[in-house]
């Protein structure tokens, strides 16, 4: 009984925070409507007497001020419009009656996406999920309790804790719940049809997943988690905690997400805007790599462009040259070879200029003794300002511009060259590595095998622009990225990072564990938290993938369906009609010859999975001369669609689909097993795997 009007408190409380909601959007229009107003009679004003205000000016500053002021107003008012009429379809998610230590009578906490109070400093209605009391919504059950509060840790009992759903203000369910979250709640929200975006997973966070979310302590969080294990969706809430924990020192803007693709980048991007949060900047860092490179060479290529060589090729020795330029054995090399460099890129000589004499000695003395510490290829630089600097107070004047070009021509000369292309070529002579073509910039194309390398030389040798502006960066797919890479990242971006992926989803041969050598960079103060519960396929689906990768240890979410279907074809016209057959997008007559269930769901999303970028694309054109519509996914990509998908297997890293249809090569592809384990794991629902 008790039970039961709990519940039906639930539901009291919903009809008055929906009348409360509803109120408050009202008073925020009248005022948007009311500051409207007020700009519209400044602008009025000013026009109408700007001939009249003070030759000073003072007034008309005035006036821009306070028109400043509304608009920013304004604009405060329309986010927090914009924020409650999100709550007034959905304003809360989860209850905790909590009895306070040394209290007689429980207080009832309702948990949302956002605080809603009915006026500013009031108590709240609800709670932010991200407040230090909502942890006992993620954290405890009936019982003992604490949670950490601003003041210090809040002792108690959770007395009761409720789970809500409710849809367009009215509520769907509620029960009490005597586990975490009930593995029920967990199977309908993460084992639904696929979304044409990420989820959010505010209502189903696990104890293990909270831990992550809300560590403000760690500098290096390191996430290993299975595939669907969630771990983008929790790093993407970290983020939005640590933006609500520290909004004094912490914005959007100081916020950094290395992701592997634009269409990625879209699949994620929904997510913070949804969490009361502005988005935040992504780069693929390969792009990065390019934009540095930019003065060095006309283009270089990305990790697809490698990926696609050895899939055609399987050139070993490339594969081998590859590992090791992007090893710890390169580092050192490369460390070697700087230190005779200073000498053999070197030939110093006098400077002489109106009546001011540098002796090569003195130039020497300079550039080895005084300015040891400024990067090789800008040394010379603080040798010449440090010729200007003596140049102007001896003669009393400053050096024409003209002059300082001049200057500059005469001191670079004493390099017998700049060209890092050119200099890294000596490096790779030096290793007894194979050289790139000698060619004029306009003809360079850097493989991508020396992109790293060759950024690496060029930081050592110019210095690097270091992003203070970033105070977090977040690093997905961190299997993808070799110890050079993370060499370069821990010298450009000195701040507190969360670095996350599966080794499994390697893309190569073979899979990667970067945390063998992610100490050796950061240093030992790195936390590593391993996450291997998936939440994502069925059993049937789980149990195929981890098969084919040998993945152990993995606990999966008691979730069943279809059977995975494996089909050999005689032509391209029989596997085409089996992906028309089985496709569930839109219902649809069905031909005799199908894998189909019965009482089969009709779907969001599905993609065909190719091995190669020529697969995909000819799929996708045969696909649509049958009459099949899709979306064609390369590496170009900036938008992800729901309907059906065609793409390569390492485009579609990061996303799922109800439905996978993937169309294994039909010549032989070194990274096959790599290639169909990351496929297989993107589907949700239904598996099939066609062959020719």
């Amino acid at each position: 009984m008790e039970a039961d009007n709990r519940q039906f408190d639930g539901k009291l409380f919903l009809k008055d925070v929906n009348r409360k909601l509803n109120d408050r959007l009202a008073e925020i229009q009248k005022d948007l409507n009311q500051g409207l107003k007020e700009i519209e009679n400044m602008h009025e004003y000013y026009w109408e007497n700007y001939t009249e205000m003070d030759q000073y000016g003072y007034e008309d500053y005035d006036n821009q001020q306070a028109l400043l002021q509304q608009v920013n107003a304004n604009r405060d008012k329309s986010k927090l419009m914009k924020r409650l009429e999100k709550m007034i379809d959905s304003p809360f998610f989860g209850r905790v009656d909590f009895l306070f230590e040394a209290e007689e009578e429980e207080e009832p906490f309702y948990i949302g996406i956002g605080n809603f109070g009915e006026r500013a400093g009031m108590t709240p209605l609800i709670y932010d999920w991200r407040a230090p009391v909502s942890s006992l919504f993620y954290d405890f059950d009936k019982g003992e309790a604490f949670y950490e509060a601003p003041s210090g840790v809040i002792k108690g009992e959770v007395v009761s804790k409720w789970q809500y759903k409710i849809r367009g203000g009215k509520m769907i369910y509620g029960f009490e719940s005597d586990v975490k979250i009930d593995d029920e709640i967990l199977k309908h929200e993460l084992g639904n049809n696929g979304d044409v975006k990420l989820k959010n997973i505010v209502r189903t966070i696990q104890k293990e997943q909270n831990a992550i979310i809300r560590n403000t302590k760690d500098k290096i969080l390191v996430i290993q988690g299975a595939a669907g294990s969630g771990k983008t969706s929790i790093a993407l809430h970290r983020i939005a905690y640590l933006l609500y924990h520290d909004r004094k020192n912490l914005k959007s803007s100081n916020i950094l997400i290395l992701s592997p693709n634009s269409v990625f980048a879209d699949y994620i991007s929904h997510i913070l805007p949804e969490l009361g949060e502005e988005n935040i900047k992504e780069m693929s860092f390969d792009l990065f790599a390019y934009k540095e490179l930019q003065d060095t060479a006309a283009d270089c290529e990305d990790r697809y462009d490698q990926l696609e060589r050895m899939m055609k090729f399987d050139d070993r020795r490339a594969q081998e040259r590859f590992e090791w330029k992007q090893s710890a054995g390169f580092v050192g090399e490369a460390e070697g070879f700087f230190a005779v460099l200073e000498d053999e890129l070197m030939e110093f000589r006098e400077v002489e200029f109106r009546g001011m004499r540098f002796s090569e000695e003195e130039i020497i003395h300079l550039f080895y003794d005084k300015f040891y510490q400024i990067p090789l290829l800008k040394r010379m630089d603080a040798v010449m300002e440090y010729f200007i600097d003596s140049y102007e107070t001896l003669k009393g004047r400053n050096i024409e511009e003209e002059d300082r070009e001049f200057l500059q021509r005469k001191f670079d000369k004493m390099y017998v060259t700049k060209d890092i292309y050119a200099i890294y070529n000596k490096l790779l002579a030096v290793c007894g590595q194979e050289q790139m073509a000698e060619l004029p910039y306009e003809r360079r194309k850097i493989q991508y095998e020396d992109v790293f390398p060759m950024l690496y030389v060029k930081y050592r040798l110019t210095g690097k622009n270091e992003h203070k502006n970033i105070k977090h960066l977040v690093i997905d797919e961190m299997q993808d990225y070799s110890y050079l890479q993370y060499l370069i990242l821990k010298e450009l971006f000195d701040c507190k990072m969360t670095i996350l992926g599966d080794r499994a989803q390697t893309l190569g041969k073979e899979q990667q564990d970067v945390l063998k050598f992610l100490p050796k960079v950061f240093g030992k103060n790195i936390r590593t938290v391993i996450l291997n519960k998936s939440y994502r396929n069925t059993r049937e689906i789980a149990d195929y993938a981890g098969k084919i990768a040998n993945v152990k240890d993995i606990e999966f979410l008691d979730r069943h369906g279809k059977d995975v279907a494996e089909r050999k074809f005689k032509t391209d016209e029989e596997m085409f009609e089996a992906v028309r057959a089985n496709l569930k997008l839109e219902k649809e007559e069905k031909t005799d010859h199908t894998d189909d269930v019965v009482n089969e769901e009709v779907y969001e999303t599905a993609a065909v999975i190719a091995m190669t970028e020529e697969e995909a694309s000819d799929i996708y054109r045969l696909l649509e001369n049958r009459g099949i519509s899709a979306f064609y996914v390369d590496r170009d990509t900036s938008v992800f669609h729901k309907g059906l998908t065609v793409t390569t297997y390492y485009l579609a890293k990061g996303l799922e689909f109800d439905q996978v249809f993937v169309v294994k090569s039909k010549k032989e592809n070194p990274f096959e097993k790599q290639a169909l384990y990351i496929s297989a794991t993107r589907a949700l629902h239904e598996l099939y795997v066609y062959e020719e």
